[in-house]
């Protein structure tokens, strides 16, 4: 079974949150929808480490902060007849840093406050954990438990 996760990229600028959702290829599975940063992690790689290399090769920019969120995306894909319980990861960009280069899976990018999310992202666990990576932020409640020393 393959192992799978999610990266969610964000930025905070004062008291505001923005997430970062990229616009899948016309040639790639996911054609034209809005998502995080995702993908597959390698043989005898860490989740976490899956996390951080798909985040460089997907928009080539490194986080500041980088942490666990506690919740999983969870879902049943039935062409596989697998359910998948895929790790979330949230990665804090440098509010000044915009040089975002798309790899080849991706046709756009855009930054994207919560509470409009329901625009553009369509898979409901997907828009679930942005909310909830929104609400530890805005309540400043990130535990030191959760956070991953990338140094």
């Amino acid at each position: 079974m393959k192992k799978l996760i999610d990266v969610y990229p964000y930025r905070v600028d004062g008291k505001n949150v923005e997430f970062l959702i990229l616009k899948r290829s016309s040639k790639k599975i996911y054609a034209h929808q809005w998502r995080m940063v995702g993908g597959k992690v390698q043989e005898n790689e860490q989740y976490w480490k899956a996390a951080l290399r798909e985040l460089k090769e997907e928009i080539s920019i490194s986080p500041i902060k980088f942490w666990t969120v506690p919740s999983l995306n969870n879902f049943y894909e039935h062409s596989s007849d697998t359910i998948h319980h895929i790790p979330a990861f949230a990665a804090q960009m440098d509010s000044n840093d915009d040089n975002i280069s798309l790899d080849d899976e991706h046709s756009g990018y855009y930054w994207v406050k919560a509470d409009q999310i329901n625009e553009y992202i369509h898979w409901p666990e997907q828009r679930r954990l942005i909310k909830m990576i929104d609400d530890i932020l805005t309540n400043q409640q990130i535990l030191p438990e959760w956070i991953i020393d990338i140094k």
